[in-house]
């Protein structure tokens, strides 16, 4: 017998498979030379609705198959496109491993959206040799919202093909649309996602 609670199934024949604290697992999707990894309310047992206020994405590991990945998300608003509308920032902070290149923070104006459909980038140039990777969030506020924009924020860490950089990249912004966002996606900008994971959890407000 399961036991569900906010339309999760936190127990299945005596396991439990999500925490019962205030962020709550939903859906862990793992990579295989992946050309998207998708999340989509009502699919696969995959929840973002009114049920959370918060969601969060994670990613962990993930690495691409092009060298010079950049990751990259786009949002639904009902339709069958991934093409809502957001305005963004992009500020990022990198070094390298040698420490010949000084460390810098900057606003890159190249990487930012203005009320612009499609995707936009969350890192850029992530290496595709064996020691290279992405990991780090997205959060989401209220995307069921009928009323309001919705606003995101991401946190990401990769690792640049040249000379070992390490960026950290930060990025927000807001979807410009009114109608409930259903679903998610994302995918590297020139080719599959070879390996890794992208974790969704549900927060709550108390």
């Amino acid at each position: 017998m399961a036991i569900i609670s906010n339309a999760v199934t936190i127990a299945d024949a005596g396991a439990f498979s999500v925490s019962l604290g205030s962020m709550v697992h939903i859906k862990t999707l793992t990579a295989s030379s992946s050309a998207t990894l998708t999340f989509v309310h009502g699919a696969d047992s995959v929840v973002f609705d009114s049920t959370y206020p918060i969601y969060k994405f994670e990613f962990i590991g993930l690495h691409p198959v092009e060298a010079s990945g950049n990751l990259s998300v786009a949002f639904r608003d009902g339709s069958t496109a991934y093409d809502a509308p957001m305005t963004t920032v992009y500020l990022k902070n990198r070094h390298t491993a040698s420490g010949t290149e000084l460390a810098s923070q900057t606003y890159d104006t190249g990487n930012d959206l203005a009320n612009a459909t499609g995707f936009t980038i969350l890192n850029e140039s992530t290496g595709n040799d064996d020691t290279k990777n992405i990991s780090g969030s997205l959060h989401i506020f209220n995307p069921s919202s009928t009323t309001f924009t919705k606003n995101f924020a991401t946190d990401v860490h990769s690792i640049a093909t040249d000379r070992s950089i390490s960026d950290h990249i930060i990025t927000s912004g807001y979807i410009n649309v009114t109608a409930a966002v259903d679903a998610v996606q994302f995918k590297f900008h020139n080719g599959a996602i070879q390996t890794g994971k992208i974790k969704l959890y549900g927060i709550k407000d108390s």
